[in-house]
């Protein structure tokens, strides 16, 4: 899933190129992706590109013809730029595109989605804020009045295991399933570990590893294209996605703990004092 570094990757290459350029169409041709209808789509043609804006995980496209076309990747969406945008017809429910838009100057993008799970959302708003998602975002991690300060503020009395806490957009918008992980792994903090138990000196520890977790992963991501975001993110996980590597820190093993849809990595000697968490799916297959 596309996270924080990745989507403000994608946000930086959209400003540099469609910034002032006209929208000519946008083609919803995976209707269960369009998840508003007023204003139509109609209502981006000849408008202005005027601003691009990060939004937790949602990628805002400002107009000035006061609409605003709105995405979120989701588990399995992406973003395919192209320079001569393809003259194809898009057969919908043929394809892995979702919506294709085209700009004046003969550029444009799809947003795609793999597999059959179809989780990718597009919304086109008066108001950002009309996007149920942003509405409800907690603050950015890196945004300058969010300091350590209002970092202890959202953890205290939250009896939530902390790895749910950094991945709850409600909480702290932009981190998900991967950054969590690199994230505990750099504070050297169990996933398990309860938000509310933590002392000041693991707060200052979190909070330090999350703010530099994110800023190298966003430089990282800057002035790439989004044909290469998605290998650069992977290269430089060092827990996750890496399970029965060596741990870069130790040496020792990256175990996983597999859910329902999803996993986390972890070092068990950096981060839970060489205890194997449960791994869940054996436990169900144990009772």
């Amino acid at each position: 899933m596309p996270e924080m570094p990745e989507v403000q990757g994608l946000v930086e290459f959209l400003r540099g190129r469609v910034i002032g350029v006209q929208l000519t169409r946008a083609t919803v041709t995976a209707i269960s992706a369009l998840k508003t209808y007023d204003p139509p789509t109609s209502a981006l043609e000849g408008a202005a590109v005027t601003g691009i804006e990060r939004r937790g995980k949602f990628v805002d496209i400002a107009t000035d013809a006061g609409a605003h076309l709105v995405f979120h990747l989701a588990k399995a969406g992406w973003l395919r730029w192209y320079e001569t945008l393809p003259a194809t017809v898009i057969r919908p429910g043929k394809s892995a595109i979702a919506l294709r838009v085209g700009l004046a100057d003969g550029s444009g993008f799809d947003l795609t989605e793999a597999g059959t799970k179809k989780s990718l959302a597009v919304y086109i708003v008066r108001d950002p804020a009309d996007v149920p998602g942003i509405a409800r975002l907690g603050p950015d991690p890196l945004a300058a009045d969010f300091d350590r300060d209002a970092f202890a503020a959202l953890l205290e009395g939250r009896r939530t295991q902390i790895k749910g806490v950094l991945r709850d957009q409600s909480i702290i918008a932009g981190v998900g399933n991967a950054y969590s992980d690199e994230i505990l792994h750099a504070a050297k903090m169990s996933p398990y570990a309860l938000a509310a138990s933590l002392a000041d000196d693991e707060v200052d520890h979190l909070y330090r590893a999350m703010v530099d977790t994110l800023t190298e992963a966003i430089t990282t991501a800057a002035g790439k294209p989004p044909a290469d975001l998605k290998d650069a993110k992977r290269r430089g996980m060092r827990v996750h996605g890496r399970r029965g590597e060596a741990c870069p820190v130790c040496g020792g093993e990256v175990k996983s703990v597999f859910f329902a849809d999803n996993s986390l990595e972890y070092c068990p000697t950096c981060q839970t004092g060489g205890k194997i968490l449960a791994d869940r799916r054996l436990s169900r297959l144990l009772k």
